[in-house]
């Protein structure tokens, strides 16, 4: 008998670090800018993402120094769990922490890295401008619609 996959059988506190990376599907979303409504508190996305994106590959170019060099990027950790209503729908960290299966494109079942990209799930579906390219102030006004 096959051994159940580690999403399956462990909690994200108990996953390796390896594993816990193996989760993340590659589909950037979280790199998009959000803005949170000040009187409710709920995010929402807009369609301006990081500088430091590569658009070809949904990969940050500085992925170790990510939170240096922008000190608003938020690194996800098993301790933090509780928080991730904030993360999108499909991510896998908010998936498995809800008890929910993965999407049938992410890449640990597709075994392929641009499943993500193929599926139009990542944020190059999404994505109008770098923040590089505006100024902050101007964030409102590209609120992704999500209807």
């Amino acid at each position: 008998m096959a051994q159940e996959v580690f999403w399956r059988r462990k909690a994200l506190h108990e996953m390796t670090r390896p594993e816990w990376e193996s989760l993340c599907d590659g589909c950037a979303l979280c790199c998009l800018h959000k803005v949170e409504d000040e009187d409710t508190e709920e995010v929402f996305y807009t369609t301006v993402v990081c500088h430091l994106l590569d658009m070809d590959n949904c990969q940050c170019t500085e992925y170790e120094r990510r939170c240096e060099l922008v000190p608003s990027c938020i690194r996800l950790q098993p301790e933090d769990v509780e928080n991730f209503d904030w993360l999108p729908f499909t991510c896998s960290y908010r998936l498995i922490h809800e008890k929910r299966d993965l999407p049938d494109w992410h890449p640990l079942l597709t075994g392929e890295r641009q499943s993500v990209i193929e599926a139009n799930a990542s944020v190059l579906s999404v994505y109008e401008v770098k923040d590089n390219e505006i100024h902050e102030d101007q964030l409102i006004d590209y609120v992704l619609d999500e209807d």
